[in-house]
């Protein structure tokens, strides 16, 4: 077995760990979902039970009880720490998430031998380090609180990549052409690599600070009862982001935290997209002799740091803020992700040659 074979291994044996993790953290998502929705289910009303009028709602001896067309209040507490199967199921996804980063950076570093140069050179390897990366912010970022739907949307993410990676983007180890020859391989193309492993947490972030604040703000809620159809509007709150269904993101922190966690990994993020696209403008004029060329690949990542960076300027200068600044936080990930796959694949550009 060669080197370049004992990579493919590894890296297939981390594709196989992250599947197992996200299984995990889709169980616990699962099963916080259900502890959340009993604990928000409503309580029979004892007989003698007094209606208000003005309000709706049943009481027994002065205490409030459940609204009186069926519907529950938002206001219960739930415990936002796993636990019974919960627990168990946190405790796997965490060691196999680990596990996985463990055997995807020993085959990075394998590839890395066997092709005797920095293993950033083609999409192949981009997907591999990017992978890493989003892995190991959510590690980081999971430290002190275990928040299942952030590990479901960032592993999706990376399983999906890693089995692109090793049925489609897979080529063998080799050493590169020589207008890749450069020191500036691993600046200018590492650096974008961790920029995206960024931006994927981030965009995970700002998706569950949405589903919050749908919530707390009860947008999809059905105010107005209809008297012919009550049983479905309650099935249809029911499984409204405001319903007993969507319960467990009371669990999750606010959307006022969630927001400044993805603020601050896109600023993160945005330092190193900006390196990587003025240090991709110094190789080119190393390599082609010139700055700038229009290229598909210099326009798509110039696209994508337009984006954050009108998001970075209206969240700090302009106020902008809630859902507004998660949109924003959506088109520049999409930016992003185009930007690695359309403009790779579909443009024959100066940067086809390389994969990148």
């Amino acid at each position: 077995m060669t080197v370049g074979d004992l990579s493919t291994l590894l890296v297939w044996g981390s594709a196989t760990a992250l599947t197992i993790a996200l299984l995990a953290y889709t169980f616990a998502l699962a099963r916080q979902a259900e502890l959340s929705s009993r604990a928000e289910a409503p309580e029979p009303v004892l007989a003698g039970a007094a209606t208000s009028a003005a309000d709706g709602t049943a009481s027994v001896a002065g205490v409030p009880g459940p609204p009186a067309d069926g519907l529950p209040a938002d206001d219960l507490p739930v415990d936002d720490l796993p636990s019974g199967d919960g627990a168990k199921a946190a405790g796997i996804a965490r060691s196999t998430t680990l596990l996985g980063g463990v055997l995807l950076l020993a085959g990075i570093i394998a590839r890395g031998v066997a092709a005797g140069r920095s293993p950033t050179a083609n999409m192949y390897e981009f997907t591999l380090v990017g992978v890493l990366t989003a892995v190991a912010v959510l590690v980081f970022i999971e430290r002190k609180r275990f928040i299942p739907f952030v590990g479901v949307i960032v592993l999706g993410i990376s399983v999906l990549a890693l089995a692109f990676a090793l049925l489609v983007f897979f080529i063998q180890a080799d050493a590169v052409q020589p207008a890749l020859d450069s020191y500036w391989l691993v600046l200018h193309v590492g650096v974008a690599i961790l920029a995206t492993g960024v931006f994927t947490v981030a965009f995970a972030a700002a998706a569950l600070q949405v589903l919050k604040d749908s919530r707390e703000s009860g947008r999809s809620h059905l105010e107005q009862p209809w008297r012919r159809a009550d049983g479905l509007r309650r099935a249809l709150h029911r499984w409204r982001v405001t319903g007993p269904a969507w319960a467990w993101l009371r669990t999750v922190p606010s959307p006022r935290a969630l927001e400044a966690q993805s603020f601050r990994l896109n600023a993160i993020g945005f330092v190193g997209w900006t390196f990587a696209l003025v240090g991709g403008s110094i190789w080119a004029e190393h390599a082609w002799g010139r700055y700038w060329g229009w290229d598909p690949k210099e326009v798509g990542t110039f696209v994508a740091w337009v984006v954050y960076a009108a998001y970075l300027h209206a969240r700090t200068t302009r106020g902008w803020s809630g859902r507004r600044a998660a949109y924003f936080v959506f088109v520049g990930y999409a930016a992003v992700i185009a930007n690695f796959t359309v403009v790779n694949l579909i443009p024959n550009g100066l940067h086809s040659y390389g994969g990148l």
